[in-house]
């Protein structure tokens, strides 16, 4: 895509995220209720297609520009699964695969087995799974990776949930027909890297609301006759604040541009490790700034926190990214150590 077209995509989810991902639509997202107008608008603007291939009837876009989205939902918080959607239609573009016809497509992770085109076992965690359709899974079967899209609402499916109320459940998959089986030629650990990539962008946007809710309520609240963003203490620790935040930014993004050339393992395990860091330090100013009221359920600030607080955990923490930086830079002896440091290249 061009940057033209990459600034039209990020003016279209702008605009949708603005007009329907309201206070009353998490609220009601997280009670259970499915926002079907907020999912009807990303379908008919193609959002959820973006990294589909335009000969399977996708937008063709790049991971830059899924990272453009990726951020708005942890800007937004909007309570719907399309950055598993975004995903999951990428794995199945890698396949050749089609996106079926008003489907809701997520990710599947665990245990599962294939059997003569059946699938069986149980996918753990499953992101928004109670509200999907489909289910892509990487399954290893005789030495051999496939790439499976597996049909999930005749599954047995629990009834599970983060600590920022969005589904993740398990679903229990009984000799599911799948309806495309393909071979390909990586496996399961793909999706751990390239979950990690999307999750560093919805957090990365997350902080960004912090800051911007920090920076609002810092100008609106009035201590001793003077809003507290006057302060010299508030205006340190906002600027603490937001060097995390660009620091971040900056981190999620270069990883989304290194997927656009060949998929740069070392750029996504660091962006997840500095996301991962900036989540204790920006949360922490966040409600120091705002005090008691950033922990009432009446105000916003906690949608972003315990979404960040549960992406943080989701494909790899930041501690397991970072664990396997050491080891690869270790490994490389100590007269190579700066030198791929520097180089990008461990």
């Amino acid at each position: 895509m061009t940057s033209e077209t990459s600034q039209l995509l990020s003016d279209s989810v702008e605009k949708i995220f603005s007009d329907h991902v309201t206070k009353d639509c998490i609220i009601s997202a997280e009670k259970g209720e499915w926002p079907e107008n907020l999912w009807n608008e990303v379908v008919d603007n193609g959002l959820n297609l973006v990294l589909v291939p335009e000969n399977l009837g996708g937008v063709g876009g790049s991971w830059f520009d899924a990272g453009i989205l990726f951020k708005a939902i942890g800007r937004y918080q909007a309570p719907i699964p399309l950055a598993e959607n975004i995903v999951a239609g990428y794995l199945l573009g890698l396949g050749g695969i089609t996106c079926p016809e008003n489907s809701i497509i997520t990710i599947l992770e665990g245990e599962l087995e294939l059997n003569d085109n059946k699938i069986s076992g149980i996918a753990n965690r499953t992101p928004f799974g109670n509200h999907s359709t489909h289910g892509v899974a990487i399954i290893n079967n005789n030495n051999k990776s496939k790439l499976a899209l597996v049909p999930i609402l005749d599954s047995s499916i629990s009834d599970d949930k983060n600590i920022a109320l969005e589904s993740r459940n398990n679903i229990e998959f009984r000799d599911v027909e799948a309806l495309n089986i393909v071979n390909i030629d990586f496996n399961s650990d793909f999706i751990l890297k390239i979950g990690a990539l999307m999750r560093s962008c919805q957090i990365a946007g997350g902080l960004e609301s912090l800051l911007n809710q920090s920076v609002r309520y810092a100008n609106e609240r009035i201590q001793f006759g003077r809003p507290i963003a006057k302060f010299q203490a508030i205006q340190q620790e906002l600027a603490v604040l937001a060097t995390h935040v660009a620091a971040s930014g900056v981190a999620a993004d270069y990883a989304s541009s290194s997927m656009d050339n060949g998929g740069d393992e070392l750029a996504i395990a660091s962006a997840k490790s500095r996301v991962d860091d900036a989540i204790s330090v920006c949360a922490s100013i966040a409600h120091q700034v705002h005090g008691a009221i950033g922990f009432t359920y009446e105000h916003g600030l906690h949608f972003s926190t315990r979404r960040l607080w549960s992406w943080r955990a989701e494909f790899g923490s930041g501690s397991y990214w970072a664990k396997m930086l050491g080891e690869k830079a270790v490994s490389n002896g100590a007269n190579n150590f700066w030198p791929s440091i520097t180089s990008g290249k461990i």
